[in-house]
């Protein structure tokens, strides 16, 4: 008998979007399917929290990981480690609350 050898999840965090109902994320939503690759950028001029990630998907802004989940992927963007992160669409729902309607995975990228 042959055992598959342990693999630790890529998973860093996963979320939904905060603040999705106010920027462009209406505008790209019908595009936006379980997988699609999104940007994060950091944002350590944002006046309410210098942690602050913003999620991009070509070039529109649809939103922010939230306040209470972004220390260690702002930090790791601080500290220029931010290419080893990938960002994917994980979930959309229209049917829910626009706060609830998207939700994103951030993995550590797989190089091997």
């Amino acid at each position: 008998m042959s055992f598959a050898q342990f693999e630790p999840s890529r998973n860093v965090e996963d979320f939904h979007l905060s603040g999705f109902a106010y920027y462009d994320g209406l505008d790209v939503v019908g595009e936006l399917t379980p997988g699609t690759l999104v940007e994060l950028r950091a944002e350590p001029t944002n006046p309410y929290d210098y942690e602050a990630v913003a999620i991009f998907y070509q070039g529109k802004k649809l939103g922010y990981i939230p306040k209470d989940r972004n220390t260690l992927i702002s930090r790791m963007m601080f500290y220029g480690h931010g290419e080893i992160l990938e960002a994917r669409i994980q979930m959309v729902d229209l049917t829910v609350h626009p706060e609830r309607q998207l939700r994103v995975v951030v993995k550590f990228k797989d190089n091997r």
